[in-house]
């Protein structure tokens, strides 16, 4: 098999031969913001001055537009890496927003708990315990919002 792409290259995702720089940051906005909310990205945005611009501008374009836009891995299998990789190197905010990214890109609570149990055996167990809070407090930063959420949407009952 040579590795190419039986539709002529899109092996690569929106990287293609003849991308555009633009087309590639588009194509990664594009993901960036159905994984990790517009909100988020939003919020990114607006805190970027002159330091933090290149910054923002290449982990788009190659994060988000020359990685997660790939074929090869689903979305949740990206998200379970991605989550392990956060846990190895004891990255916690950044594992606390690719959690709430996970359960957007559909991996269930539990599915998420076995990526962490996994995460005991290969990174450590005291690397897995700070994991487990935090997903534990992201779970109920979650069910708070939801419930914030539920409360404001249904109709208030008849005045006393």
């Amino acid at each position: 098999m040579s590795g190419a792409a039986p539709n002529g290259g899109e092996r690569h995702g929106v990287v293609q031969p003849d991308a555009t720089s633009q087309e590639i940051y588009d194509g990664g906005m594009v993901v960036r913001r159905e994984v990790l909310g517009a909100a988020h990205v939003d919020r990114a945005n607006a805190n970027k001055d002159e330091f933090t611009d290149d910054f923002q501008d290449m982990i788009t374009r190659i994060a988000w537009g020359g990685i997660w836009t790939r074929p090869g891995l689903t979305r949740q299998m990206r998200s379970a890496v991605t989550i392990t990789a956060m846990v190895a190197h004891g990255h916690w905010e950044e594992l606390a927003m690719h959690i709430r990214a996970a359960i957007t890109n559909g991996l269930s609570r539990d599915e998420i708990k076995e990526i962490l149990l996994q995460t005991a055996i290969y990174c450590g167990v005291p690397s897995a315990n700070t994991a487990f809070k935090t997903a534990q407090q992201v779970f109920l930063d979650l069910d708070n919002a939801a419930t914030d959420t539920a409360s404001t949407d249904t109709p208030a009952g008849p005045p006393n």
